[in-house]
């Protein structure tokens, strides 16, 4: 069976009119929330579930490059050449995305994701446009919406690379912001003024280290990050070779540590 992933991409504003109006996504990712409901009961609260969604820039670049790009130039395209018709693009998935979390939640998550991946490839100004009002924009939705049903989900922000917008992000309706491993978490905690907690940042090709080396990075990020709201994370995604075993030596050495310290403090 010849199986082949065809990219379509958006090219031309003209392009929008090829995409569905109005997203019924139940119909559409009701897989995931079963899949979620399935996780949900498989874990059998030994941890809390989290559901996670790309933000709509990020989803915006994949939809215009078709596929990873190194320079984002044809999104970035858009945004100069076609300001209008990028803002309804980022309004569409915006749309969608906060009916994907709220149904995630219904379905089991316990705290909310949202990655803008590729935040770090806008200067201030253009992630100011067409980032941040959007992040903004879901947190909030999501939340008065969670207000009816009275749930109270923590969420948490990732804008990889952003480190311009930590000040904002920290004032955005979201608990927590995670910081990529290029930030000092001293300084991020000193810019964000203890107005939300913070999640990461090693740098995930320490993995790739030997166990008694991952030991020493994880207490050293951990001192960094001090025992004030703080969620031990990498500053990224996994790569498909690390070993599963260095994964484990990063999770015991955060328990190990993260109780020294505790006891120091």
């Amino acid at each position: 069976m010849d199986v082949q992933m065809v990219p379509d991409p958006l090219k031309e504003p003209e392009d929008l009119q090829r995409l569905q109006p109005k997203v019924d996504v139940e119909k559409e990712l009701g897989y995931v929330f079963k899949a979620i409901t399935l996780t949900r009961h498989k874990i059998d609260g030994k941890v809390p579930l989290i559901g996670f969604t790309g933000a709509p820039w990020t989803l915006m670049s994949y939809m215009i490059e078709g596929g990873g790009s190194n320079t984002h130039s044809k999104a970035k395209r858009w945004l100069y050449r076609h300001p209008q018709a990028s803002h309804m693009l980022l309004k569409m998935l915006t749309d969608v995305i906060v009916e994907y979390l709220l149904g995630q939640v219904a379905a089991g998550a316990q705290a909310l994701q949202v990655f803008e991946s590729h935040a770090g490839i806008l200067g201030p100004v253009e992630f100011n446009e067409f980032s941040l009002p959007y992040l903004r924009d879901i947190a909030r939705r999501v939340k008065e919406k969670l207000k009816e049903t009275a749930k109270d989900i923590p969420m948490i922000v990732f804008a990889k690379d952003a480190h311009y917008g930590l000040e904002d992000l920290s004032q955005s309706h979201y608990e927590v912001v995670g910081l990529d491993w290029t930030v000092d978490p001293r300084a991020a905690r000193e810019r964000t003024g203890g107005k939300v907690s913070l999640q990461g940042n090693m740098d995930p090709c320490a993995l790739y280290a030997p166990k008694e080396h991952i030991s020493e990075i994880v207490k050293k990020m951990l001192e960094g990050f001090g025992t004030r709201g703080y969620i031990a994370n990498l500053g990224h995604g996994l790569y498909p070779d690390m070993d599963p075993e260095n994964v484990g030596a990063f999770v015991e050495a955060v328990h190990t540590h993260s109780k020294q310290i505790n006891k120091r403090m």
